[in-house]
């Protein structure tokens, strides 16, 4: 790889023209932007996570591949984001396609060229809703299913119980520039198994403080007197469809495991959300994680959709 497109069309020549950098330059991180809005509006969701979104706008010093494909005008009509980061795990690759572009080999093509960037052709792909496309997809490079992840809604305009804290527990806003230390260290224990989120550094905690999105009023902190021992960080969607909340992280310290606090929480996230007059609230959960959708169907939440981690 290198910082600018490499590699030959490939296919022939109707085909799309596939090329790899390491780094996007500032025109680029447009064109790729604009494709995944493109590709949102049309699916109703976005094709890559966060994690991917922020590291197209914000760059990272982390090791990444962005694949490109386009048209024979130059139009950029498909990205792929190879993180290759991860030496454990192994490298992971997101996806986007535009909406006049499917069905014409361009998803092959961006996979089949992610899958030479990735070291040693180990490869995790996430698919962002699961469909018999990414699952074709998939089992054309021979990935198998990894991991699901479903994601779960509930109206906020319907019954919403009380939230009744542990005793002893109170509720305040994040305060930024006070609370990030205790906050990272709660939430790496509340996450030891689930490196994706309890390996965040500040770095990762202050990107996301200064995102448009941020309100301290939704991140939601529990202590006890002095001690941090839960906390529901929410979220607004916007953009072009109806603006939803999101259950956006969770967490519970261990010593606070088993009081009733992930339920008041989940509680209390909610009213706010219903607050800031909004019809519906999400979340993501591990569909392994059986005590959490429990959790969330006791306070209302159904299933909704699916995200699929494939690995090769």
């Amino acid at each position: 790889m290198t910082g600018a497109v490499t590699g030959p069309a490939t296919g022939p020549a109707t085909g799309p023209v596939i090329g790899d950098v390491e780094r996007l330059d500032p025109d680029q991180v447009r064109e790729v932007l604009a494709l995944v809005e493109r590709a949102a509006e049309a699916d109703g969701m976005r094709p890559v996570s966060e994690h991917v979104w922020l590291h197209i706008r914000h760059g990272s010093e982390e090791d990444a591949c962005h694949v490109l494909a386009r048209d024979d005008d130059g139009r950029l009509i498909g990205y792929a984001h190879l993180d290759i980061a991860d030496p454990a795990d192994g490298a992971s690759v997101e996806l986007a396609v535009d909406p006049d572009h499917r069905r014409g080999g361009v998803g092959r093509a961006l996979l089949a060229q992610a899958i030479d960037c990735a070291p040693h052709g180990r490869l995790r792909l996430w698919a962002h809703g699961e469909d018999d496309a990414s699952q074709a997809l998939a089992q054309h490079f021979g990935f198998a299913r990894l991991r699901t992840l479903w994601q779960m809604r509930r109206s906020l305009f319907a019954p919403l119980p009380r939230a009744v804290l542990p005793e002893g527990v109170r509720v305040a806003p994040f305060r930024v520039g006070v609370d990030e230390q205790a906050w990272l260290e709660v939430n790496a224990r509340a996450f030891v198994d689930l490196p994706d989120q309890g390996g965040w550094q500040r770095t990762d905690l202050d990107v996301r403080l200064n995102e448009p999105w941020f309100s301290p009023d939704g991140f939601l902190l529990a202590w006890r007197e002095d001690a941090l021992v839960g906390f529901h960080w929410t979220k607004v969607h916007g953009g072009v469809h109806e603006p939803i909340g999101e259950v956006y992280v969770l967490g519970i310290d261990p010593s606070a495991r088993g009081t009733g606090l992930g339920r008041a929480l989940t509680l209390t996230g909610l009213h706010h959300l219903r607050s800031l007059d909004l019809a519906q609230a999400m979340l993501y959960v591990d569909a392994s994680n059986r005590a959490a959708i429990e959790l969330y169907e006791s306070v209302g939440f159904a299933r909704w959709d699916t995200d699929v981690l494939y690995a090769r």
